[in-house]
């Protein structure tokens, strides 16, 4: 049997990873996505900048909930991490071939 110690520790640091997953993470993630979007969307350059930083406003609070209604702390970090590699991922691929930042 477990002692409540250990079950004690256990929670503190699953509360840790869903905190450190919904602050930094998450505006890590927003941001990574903002530079994504305002790359990919049509129109005006400011226009998808203000586009896509609207956007990443609202994806920056949803990694917040997320941290917190998912399964563990350690499943909310991955996720979190996951997609904001694909962000990056897809911003240096546009880099990439076109050139210009």
């Amino acid at each position: 049997m477990t002692s409540p110690r250990i079950l004690a520790w256990r929670r503190r640091g699953d509360m840790t990873l869903r905190v450190i997953a919904a602050v930094p993470l998450g505006y890590a993630v927003g941001s990574l996505w903002a530079m994504a979007l305002a790359r990919l969307l049509p129109g005006d350059r400011a226009e998808a900048t203000v586009a896509a930083t609207l956007v990443a406003f609202a994806l920056c609070a949803f990694a917040a909930m997320w941290a917190f209604a998912a399964r563990s702390g350690w499943r909310a970090f991955w996720t979190l991490a996951l997609l904001g590699a694909l962000a990056g991922g897809i911003t240096w691929l546009s880099i990439a071939s076109t050139g210009r930042l």
